[in-house]
């Protein structure tokens, strides 16, 4: 186990071979404020019900991250790993789970482990704040967490940091309709105002929809090329 400090000046514990992270769980200070009402870790089964599959189906969701095996992903705002379990089934590299419920992640490390899955990560925390360099991840996914974020123009820089350049990020939220599933409607994004912000952040983004409910944005990391300058 080898110990290096974290961006605070404390130390931060990396278990595991090449101080690679390995079902362990890192602690962050910051980035833990959130904003509305969470969806309470004593409902976790909820998340798993049978049903949620027509609501987010998880082949598509799969196929939209458009994964080819050796990317590493984080996903934001895990829950008890809905998304994480399938995506760590399709990426020999790792997946990082964060979730501001350290119950939650407890539940996700239990399935993991009942299902031999030794990839997956755990980190309690908010995503207004990511403990990891830049460009560390070549996917990501957050399923209905950005409605719950109060600054969120802060966590979309940096989720923008922490990916890859030519990295990709699926989000999916509720669309502001009169559909009783889901929060209530005061607090649910836009879909061209949540566009709108992450191409403030960075981003370029398309968007589409898993149904009449759920609509998604594929917001895309563009590789910048340095331009050198030549004396004329």
């Amino acid at each position: 186990m080898k110990k290096i400090p974290n961006v605070n000046g404390k130390e931060g514990v990396f278990e595991g071979e090449n101080n690679r992270l390995h079902t362990s769980i890192l602690i962050t200070e910051r980035g833990l404020h959130m904003a509305g009402e969470l969806f309470s870790y004593q409902k976790a089964e909820q998340l798993l019900n049978p049903e949620r599959e027509e609501v987010v189906p998880i082949n598509q969701v799969v196929d939209l991250l458009d994964l080819h095996g050796n990317e590493k992903v984080i996903d934001l705002g895990a829950g008890n790993g809905y998304l994480t379990i399938p995506i760590a089934k399709k990426t020999e590299d790792r997946v990082v789970a964060v979730d501001i419920q350290q119950e939650m992640l407890e539940e996700l490390a239990d399935r993991a482990a009942e299902q031999g899955l030794e990839n997956i990560d755990r980190m309690p925390s908010g995503i207004d704040y990511l403990n990891f360099p830049d460009n560390s991840f070549q996917r990501g996914v957050a399923a209905f967490v950005f409605y719950e974020v109060d600054q969120l123009e802060n966590a979309l820089k940096e989720i923008h940091r922490v990916i890859s350049e030519e990295g990709r990020l699926l989000i999916m939220e509720w669309e502001k309709s009169g559909n009783e599933e889901g929060p209530p409607l005061d607090v649910r994004l836009p879909k061209e105002a949540l566009q709108e912000k992450l191409e403030n952040a960075g981003f370029s983004v398309s968007n589409g929809n898993l149904n009449t409910n759920v609509y998604y944005l594929i917001a895309e990391k563009e590789k910048h090329f340095k331009t050198i300058g030549t004396d004329l």
